[in-house]
């Protein structure tokens, strides 16, 4: 009784359509094929180069645009929301320079052991130290800092605490034009020894990389060395011919500051800018631990950064 009134209503059942279908000569519409399943990708995963010896320089040549991007937004973010800007890059060092002169350059007696105004000692002396010791500070805790950047994406690690040496060029410049016043204030004029700055500064940058570079790797592990950064970069200034020369220690004790690059380098600057003689010794001794210092915290960093992204 129900096929018979389902016929009568006009409704006809898939057998009956197709029958039909086969009278008139229609034909039913092709189906199209069902989508071809796409096979799985395996994941990528990108790793450091297996290299462990040197920088990486052609890899961080590639980043060259996140390098410029990073360094500038160190020297953006340093001074944003100051009273005074910049003008910290040469404080820090004039009133040190002021602290020096009162209490070692008149009542300690040192101002006749330099050869030049102490005032002017002091600061040829300090704007490399305080140069080294603010991108030690900054490169030591760079990769601490840009711990959600290094767990996002994948870029060569080095880049982070070259962008913060790199960085402190800035306060650099803006310290030595202070001292290049001073100078002329004093009547001291620069000569061909002058030249010899520019193979300086780049000693200078790169035994603060090297340390910088061995402090970061240091402090993703081991979150209490940026406590002992400070107080460390405190100590190496007495032994680093900030104070007095190099030639007020004698015997064996002047010895042992050919093993702090610094010493022999801030030496350097003195002689290139005051034109006094240099001491080959030293600067020999300062460049060969720099590029040894260089080459050994280049390996140990690359040997870690696989795991930064992990424990950071």
């Amino acid at each position: 009784m129900s096929l018979t009134t389902s016929k009568s209503a006009g409704v006809l059942d898939e057998s009956e359509l197709a029958a039909a279908a086969g009278r008139t000569g229609a034909t039913t519409p092709p189906q199209p094929p069902p989508p071809a399943q796409a096979e799985p990708r395996p994941p990528t995963v990108i790793e450091p180069s297996a290299r462990r010896a040197g920088l990486g320089l052609a890899e961080v040549w590639a980043h060259r645009e996140l390098l410029f991007f990073l360094t500038w937004r160190d020297v953006k973010v340093r001074y944003k929301q100051t009273a005074l800007g910049a003008a910290w890059a040469v404080l820090q060092p004039v009133f040190m320079t002021l602290v020096f002169t009162v209490f070692f350059g008149r009542m300690a007696g040192l101002a006749g052991q330099v050869g030049v105004p102490y005032p002017l000692f002091a600061l040829a002396g300090l704007v490399p130290w305080t140069f080294f010791a603010n991108t030690l500070n900054t490169s030591g805790n760079s990769l601490v800092n840009n711990a959600g950047l290094i767990t996002k994406v994948y870029f060569p690690r080095v880049i982070v605490p070259v962008s913060a040496v790199a960085a402190g060029f800035v306060d650099f410049v803006l310290a030595f034009a202070v001292l290049a016043v001073l100078m002329a204030w004093y009547g001291v004029t620069p000569t061909a020894s002058a030249l010899m700055l520019f193979p300086l500064v780049l000693f200078t940058a790169l035994f603060s990389l090297a340390v910088g570079m061995w402090v970061a790797a240091l402090n993703v592990k081991y979150r209490d060395v940026r406590f002992v950064m400070p107080f460390a970069t405190q100590l190496w200034l007495f032994v680093s011919s900030v104070i007095l020369p190099s030639s007020a220690v004698g015997g064996r004790w002047r010895s042992l500051l050919l093993l702090n690059p610094m010493s022999g380098l801030i030496e350097g600057y003195r002689s290139a800018l005051f034109g006094q003689p240099f001491d080959w010794r030293a600067l020999g001794a300062a460049a060969a631990i720099t590029l040894a210092a260089l080459a050994y915290s280049a390996y140990s960093f690359r040997r870690t950064e696989k795991h930064f992204a992990d424990i950071v």
